[in-house]
């Protein structure tokens, strides 16, 4: 798949974006059932190849409360300490 299939596939996956030094940062926000919602993150470098991939969740009142490393190494969700 060449450079501008991959851009339009991700810019469909993904409605916000935002340009960064040498690539991309896609976000697709998702309401959950009682409040909370998830944002998922990819960021790729200039030829669109993911170098991380994560989801943060936010709880009712929009505090992020949970990050979960997909890409590259799956870590598991982890919460977000608040002082």
């Amino acid at each position: 798949m060449n450079l501008e299939n991959k851009r339009r596939l991700n810019e469909k996956k993904f409605p916000k974006w935002k340009e960064l030094p040498g690539g991309r940062r896609y976000l697709l926000e998702v309401k959950g059932k009682h409040g909370w919602k998830a944002r998922y993150v990819k960021e790729v470098d200039a030829n669109e190849v993911t170098v991380r991939f994560f989801q943060e969740v936010y709880n009712e009142k929009g505090d992020l409360v949970e990050l979960h490393e997909k890409y590259p190494v799956d870590t598991g969700h982890r919460t977000v300490k608040r002082e």
